[in-house]
């Protein structure tokens, strides 16, 4: 956990800390959820059910997509993790299929 800021002398800093501590864990949660929904898309992937493995594929590039346009990601960054994951889960099919 971060070490607190010093106190703030006037309202609009003290606001704009409350401001800050709330968005901050609110894309705390948001950067979990995609890096867990991640984790679960490559892990059905390492199943070989395709059906599955699709599902899995295209929620998290929803969720992804989702952060990117709430600014919590970078729009290359989302689309540089949504590539590379569809990359992953392409060659696993293959090496299922071989």
């Amino acid at each position: 956990m971060a070490a607190k800021a010093p106190v703030k002398k006037n309202l609009s800093a003290i606001k704009k800390a409350r401001q800050s501590e709330k968005r901050n864990e609110r894309n705390r949660t948001l950067r979990t959820k995609i890096r867990n929904i991640i984790k679960a898309a490559e892990s059905t992937a390492a199943e070989n059910n395709k059906e599955e493995t699709t599902k899995a594929l295209r929620k998290a590039e929803k969720v992804i997509s989702s952060a990117a346009s709430k600014g919590i990601l970078h729009k290359n960054n989302a689309s540089r993790k949504i590539s590379r994951l569809t990359k992953r889960v392409n060659a696993s099919g293959k090496a299922a299929a071989v």
